[in-house]
C-alpha cells in the first residue's frame, strides 16, 4: 500500500511540474562515475529545436540537467545520457530511477562510443530481472512521422558493427531505450561538429523526433 501511495505523490507531481512550465524540456543525466554526462552539448538544443519545427511541439530553448537521484527527475516526461566513459549510479539514485520509471518517465541512453559495459551494468542494478531485448524494425518506434523501415539509422561508424535498438520494459511499455552503435545524438550537434553531410544529420535528427513523439503518445 506505501508504494502505491509513494507512486501517486510522485504522478502528482509529475504533472504539477508540467503544469507549472509550459515549455517543456528533455532532461540531461548528470551522472557519477567520472564519465562526461556532458558530451554533445548542443545535441539537445538543436533535438528540441527540431521537434518544435516538426511535431509542433513547446520545448523551451535549452535542456534540463538532472541528476539521477533528486526529485527533480519527476519534472522530466523524458530524460537522457550519453558520454564515452565510466557510470555509477548509487543504491539512491538506482531506486530513484525505479520510481521515475514506474510514475511514467522514459530514458534514452545513447552510447557515444565507450559506455556499453558501464550502462548495461548499472541498468541491471535497476532492472535486475531483465536484460536488453533488441527492438525489431517494425517497432512503433521506428514508424511516427518519420518512417525507418529497417530500424535504427547508422550514423557514426565505431566498429564497423550494425546498428542496434534495444528496450527495458515494465509492464510492457517500453520504458528506457539504448542506442548502440549508432552514435545517434552525434547527428543532433551542430553541423560544424562533425560535418555530418546534411542527410545524414537530418536522419538523426528524424530518428530523434520519433524517440519524443513516441514518449509523449505512450
Amino acid at each position: 500500500m506505501a508504494k502505491y501511495l509513494v507512486l501517486l505523490a510522485l504522478v502528482i507531481l509529475f504533472l504539477s511540474g508540467a503544469a507549472q512550465n509550459p515549455d517543456l524540456k528533455i532532461g540531461l543525466i548528470k551522472y557519477k562515475g567520472g564519465g562526461d554526462w556532458y558530451a554533445d552539448p548542443t545535441a539537445l538544443p538543436n533535438l528540441m529545436r527540431f521537434c518544435n519545427q516538426e511535431l509542433n511541439a513547446t520545448f523551451a530553448n535549452e535542456p534540463g540537467t538532472v541528476e539521477p537521484g533528486s526529485i527533480e527527475l519527476f519534472n522530466y516526461p523524458m530524460v537522457h545520457i550519453t558520454g564515452h566513459g565510466n557510470i555509477i549510479f548509487t543504491h539512491e539514485e538506482t531506486r530513484n530511477l525505479r520510481l521515475y520509471f514506474e510514475a511514467g518517465g522514459f530514458l534514452h541512453i545513447d552510447d557515444n562510443y565507450g559506455i556499453d559495459s558501464y550502462i548495461r551494468r548499472e541498468m541491471k542494478k535497476i532492472f535486475p530481472d531483465q536484460e536488453f531485448i533488441e527492438l525489431p524494425p517494425d517497432h512503433p518506434i521506428f514508424h511516427q512521422k518519420f518512417d525507418f523501415p529497417n530500424g535504427l539509422p547508422k550514423i557514426h561508424e565505431h566498429d564497423n558493427k550494425r546498428p542496434q535498438a534495444f528496450g527495458l520494459f515494465i509492464d510492457n511499455r517500453l520504458v528506457c531505450l539504448y542506442t548502440y552503435e549508432s552514435d545517434i545524438s552525434d547527428g543532433w550537434e551542430d553541423p560544424s561538429v562533425h560535418n555530418d553531410p546534411p542527410e545524414i544529420r537530418r536522419k538523426a535528427l528524424e530518428m530523434g523526433a520519433n524517440i519524443v513523439a513516441y514518449v509523449f503518445s505512450n
